[in-house]
């Protein structure tokens, strides 16, 4: 939002003794999104079904699996990886059998034996369905399959002081201690979601309980279903303290790491209050690195690839009553932002509305803009896919407003067309000739490529054209203090 109002921004952060400042200015330094960020964590299917080997692979099977299998929908697609390998494909189908079973339990919800008929399932038969497969465990230890009845047998201590173990979030409950609260935890969630499917209006979907770091009754449950599962497949077991980090994604805060970063971000505001942005600087607190404390440097400039901070934002009103997609495209899109005679497509944070190109998906362009999804504040992406004089990204921000009759039901908030930077093009790497220097028949261009079907290749057979390579020359500037108390040693790589 600063991006689009043209604010600036102190951006700031902390993970554990970590923190980083930067200040962001739209068209003068680098947003957050200019550098590509890490995907999160996700864990094949197998490793957290069949052979889990460390505590997180537990605490991800009770919280993404179990849970959502009794008390929500499906497995949360999000924490697993759904490759096509063949192990996965095997577990995957495995996987929907167990879905089924799991479905004729959840029906058993809030009745006395719901408890036993859950631990049989997924403690008992299914770890005896995993040590039928005697080549699985060639090389690693074998799950141990537990009995329910035996367990709670010796669990008499434990049940009679449940209220002081579920007050006590930082010791790690023994085997019986965890299925005293695994049948407590159910109960309370069977509670809860009986409740909700009685108060469930017919139009209503079907309620769910998901995992929340914060709801005692989903922590209690996946703490315990995943300490029985460690002690199946002999894994240390977690505290309820450590298994809401795990699950939660949650890196404690220190306070002196906040506070430095916070005196930081002040001494960063006194330049933005001067206008100084080009004085500004990313400033990284890594305590434990052996060069300095903080690690300031000069404030990046904007990725011209950022698909963030490197678009053209503008605004338009709309009645909405009135307005389809193609008064957008032909009364906006082509006639004010000069995208007429360019081939474009047009995405909202759905999908892709409309396909400008020859053979493109236009069957939207008769609806109306309502019925598409998109309402007052609503933001519209044009992708320009011409391989020749590309425009960047533009952003439209749909603002509501009532026009006459007699108007046009899309009216630019701007007169003239206005000037919309272009794509930088990017120019391959190419084979040096021998002595360093370029042929100028081997630099080849190379435009962004879109998503609209490539048209046939003319000119030469690509067979005529060089192989590229990566190597070639960098500039490199370094700190020379911060070289010194690093040891003078520099690392390049080639």
């Amino acid at each position: 939002m600063c991006l689009a109002a043209d604010v600036p921004l102190i951006e700031s952060g902390t993970t554990g003794f970590n923190g980083q400042v930067q200040v962001i200015k739209k068209g003068v330094t680098a947003c957050y999104d200019c550098t590509p960020k890490e995907a999160p964590k996700s864990f094949p299917v197998c490793t957290i079904r069949s052979t889990p080997s460390q505590p997180i692979h537990c605490i991800v099977w009770g919280k993404s699996y179990l849970l959502n299998e009794i008390f929500g929908t499906s497995e949360d697609q999000a924490a697993f990886d759904h490759s096509t390998d063949a192990d996965n494909a095997k577990e995957i189908e495995e996987l929907k059998k167990e879905s089924e079973a799991l479905k004729m339990i959840r029906d058993a919800t809030g009745t006395s034996k719901f408890p036993q008929m859950l631990f049989d399932k997924v403690f008992n038969a299914d770890i005896e369905r995993l040590r039928s497969v005697e080549g699985m465990w060639t090389s690693r230890r074998a799950p141990k399959p537990l009995q329910y009845q035996t367990i709670l047998a010796q669990a008499g201590e434990a049940i009679a002081n449940k209220d002081k173990i579920l007050n006590d979030d930082q010791r790690v409950w023994s085997l019986e201690e965890s299925l005293v609260v695994f049948n407590d935890s159910l109960d309370r969630l069977s509670k809860r979601i009986l409740e909700l499917k009685k108060n469930k209006k017919p139009e209503d979907p079907d309620p769910t309980i998901t995992f929340d770091k914060d709801d005692i009754d989903t922590l209690d449950f996946v703490t315990a279903s995943a300490n029985i599962r460690s002690t199946i497949f002999g894994i240390n077991k977690k505290s309820r303290f450590d298994t809401k980090q795990m699950a939660g994604n949650i890196i404690p805060a220190i306070a002196t790491t906040n506070a430095i970063v916070a005196g930081l971000c002040v001494l960063q505001s006194f330049k933005v209050l001067k206008g100084e942005y080009a004085q500004s600087k990313e400033v990284f607190l890594t305590p434990f690195a052996p060069a300095r404390l903080l690690a300031p440097d000069r404030s990046r400039e904007p990725n011209p690839e950022c698909p963030v901070c490197s678009v053209y934002f503008t605004s338009i009103v709309a009645d909405l009553s009135r307005a389809t997609l193609k008064d957008l495209v032909d009364d906006i899109v082509m006639s004010k932002l000069g995208f007429e005679g360019k081939e474009f497509v047009v995405n909202n944070d759905i999908g892709t509305l409309v396909e400008c190109f020859e053979d493109g998906d236009d069957e939207n362009l008769p609806k109306k803009l309502t019925d598409l999804g998109i309402k007052k504040d609503s933001f519209l992406t044009v992708i320009d896919q011409d391989d020749e004089d590309t425009l960047v990204n533009v952003v439209i921000n749909v603002q509501e407003g009532t026009l006459k009759e007699d108007e046009k039901p899309v009216k630019a908030t701007f007169s003239e067309i206005p000037e919309i930077p272009r794509r930088p093009k990017k120019l391959q790497p190419v084979a040096a000739n021998g002595n360093g220097e370029l042929n100028d028949e081997q630099a080849v261009s190379a435009e962004p490529k879109g998503i609209k079907r490539p048209h046939g290749e003319d000119g030469e057979p690509p067979l005529k054209k060089l192989k590229i390579t990566e190597s070639g020359t960098d500039i490199v500037d370094v700190d020379e203090v911060q070289s010194r108390a690093a040891g003078g040693a520099i690392v390049i790589d080639d």
